[in-house]
């Protein structure tokens, strides 16, 4: 029995400690008093000359050695290099243009016979300058020339790059 009176007497209690702490004195809320407004100022009206002057006033924007905020702050663009005058027709087109037909070889070394856009047939061997990028031939294997250029990354740095054209069995024009 006393432990039932025990927890009537919690519970009344909890509901005497709840109904004190909500029936207090709200302290009433001081509201600053509103300012008096001024009436407003009597406009001296302006010529009709002086009027037009203000609203012809045009702002010009200058973008001259400004950048454009509406493109991305890394700038990654492709730009084809110029083709060379007086270059030969291996460094005429780019690597990607360029199709490889064959591949033959001898006892030293290996040939490969390649055709470039111009519809032209040409044989190259290893250390031949290929390319608009200035790109040499690094190894050619039986089903493959490899082709190193050096090109500028997106960090205007310049990196070694390998193009590799592969031989398609099959694949005939």
């Amino acid at each position: 029995m006393k432990r039932k009176n025990k927890i009537g007497f919690a519970i009344a209690l909890c509901f005497l400690i709840a109904f004190i702490a909500g029936c207090k004195k709200e302290q009433p809320v001081k509201k600053p008093a509103a300012e008096k407004v001024k009436p407003p100022a009597v406009e001296v009206q302006k010529p009709a000359e002086e009027v037009k002057k203000e609203e012809q006033q045009e702002v010009v924007y200058d973008a001259k050695g400004k950048r454009d905020p509406f493109l991305s702050l890394v700038e990654i663009t492709k730009q084809k290099p110029v083709k060379k005058r007086g270059a030969s027709p291996f460094e005429s087109y780019d690597i990607d243009e360029i199709k490889l037909l064959a591949i033959a070889s001898s006892k030293e070394k290996y040939y490969a016979l390649i055709r470039l856009p111009d519809k032209k047939n040409y044989t190259i061997t290893e250390g031949m300058t290929l390319g608009l990028q200035g790109g040499k031939v690094e190894k050619i294997t039986k089903d493959s020339v490899i082709i190193r250029e050096y090109v500028k990354d997106y960090r205007g740095e310049i990196k070694p790059r390998d193009a590799i054209l592969k031989l398609h069995k099959g694949d005939e024009e």
